[in-house]
């Protein structure tokens, strides 16, 4: 049998460091925003280029601190619209509603799974504030565009960068690096997983950085003195100390991802299955690889009995949520068909050559 994901062989590469680290943690007796905390911040903000790194409790409260956030500089208020991809994962548009604003779901396009940007420009409305695009299974959303529409339209543009680790742009800018703020999740599946939950904000927005700070702990920037109304989300100190001891291998890691995804793409040659869009470049870091099949059902069945293992993200779109169920209503075909079809196949940056052959075999006899 072939995982899915091995998540044990992933992070045995670092069992000493990671026991080095943990001694030394329990020998600080400072478990809550230490001095691995602050490291990790400084080396995260570094590795994706921007001026601040903010460390909290997860990817969803990383985006609702940036909203939140903003909503206290007067950037947004309370039913400000926000224009975010249909066929996301829900903890994105969580994090809109759970802020007190407003999720505008936009259609995805077939071929990339990020926003088909003639839906976007047509769903920009007076309420519209803010665009946040979603560099959806590790794969770069078409910042440029967007970009040139949010200047266009005087709005915010913060990224979700929870699957995005790493990701480039043809110019070599890094995402946290290339809208107005970014959430990143550190779930252990992601890129740069940790060992539990944890998240971070990037963004060049002193002012932002400075509230969100505050809002991650309390609302206080000094003991006992609450200045805004605030949160419980920290990145954990121990976490901080396993991401600090995982960063430096994640470009390496993903090189190793992209190697398999090309390897995939090459030699996976079946009409019966659709494979990702890919122009070879650093744009993608493959989170997963996402393939798509008529007959969702039948191929799994397939793949279980051949030993290969498997993953559909997702299974039910947002809009068909019983938790989202204001927008039921609503009609997404491309979405639609998007979360009937897709399922992701094995991939890591451990995945041995003689794994991925056996996967390229599996699928092409199918």
């Amino acid at each position: 049998m072939i995982p899915f994901l091995d998540i044990h062989a992933i992070n045995a590469r670092f069992e000493k460091q990671f026991q080095q680290s943990f001694q030394q943690f329990l020998d600080s007796s400072y478990y809550i925003l230490g001095n691995q905390v602050k490291l990790f911040e400084a080396n995260f903000a570094r590795f994706c280029g921007a001026k601040h790194c903010i460390g909290v409790g997860n990817g969803l409260d990383a985006l609702r601190l940036i909203l939140e956030g903003y909503k206290i500089l007067g950037k947004l208020k309370e039913n400000d619209e926000i224009l975010v991809a249909s066929n996301t994962y829900i903890a994105t548009i969580l994090a809109i509603k759970q802020a007190g604003l407003k999720p505008v779901l936009v259609e995805a396009d077939f071929d990339t799974y990020n926003f088909d940007l003639d839906s976007l420009k047509n769903s920009i409305s007076k309420k519209t504030k803010a665009i946040m695009p979603v560099h959806l299974y590790g794969q770069l959303s078409p910042m440029d565009e967007i970009l040139k529409i949010s200047k266009k339209n005087n709005l915010l543009v913060i990224e979700d960068a929870a699957q995005a680790h790493g990701v480039k742009d043809k110019l070599g800018k890094r995402v946290g690096n290339i809208g107005d703020a970014a959430g990143f999740s550190f779930y252990p599946t992601k890129n740069l997983g940790a060992l539990g939950d944890g998240g971070a904000v990037t963004t060049n927005d002193d002012a932002l950085a400075k509230v969100i700070k505050k809002l991650r702990n309390y609302g206080t920037s000094t003991k006992y003195v609450n200045e805004l109304l605030g949160f419980n989300s920290r990145l954990d100190e121990l976490q901080a100390a396993f991401l600090n001891v995982k960063l430096p291998t994640v470009d390496a890691d993903n090189i190793q991802r992209r190697a398999i995804a090309k390897r995939y793409i090459s030699e996976i040659k079946n009409e019966k299955i659709k494979l990702p869009k890919y122009d070879g470049g650093e744009s993608h870091v493959f989170h997963l690889f996402v393939v798509r099949v008529e007959n969702r059902n039948e191929f799994i069945d397939y793949l279980d009995r051949n030993g290969i293992g498997h993953l559909i993200h997702y299974p039910i779109p947002p809009h068909k949520q019983e938790a989202l169920s204001e927008y039921s209503h609503l009609s997404f075909p491309i979405t639609e068909k998007i979360h009937n079809q897709v399922l992701s196949i094995p991939m890591s940056p451990v995945l041995s050559d003689e794994e991925a052959n056996s996967v390229i075999s599996v699928l092409n006899k199918y």
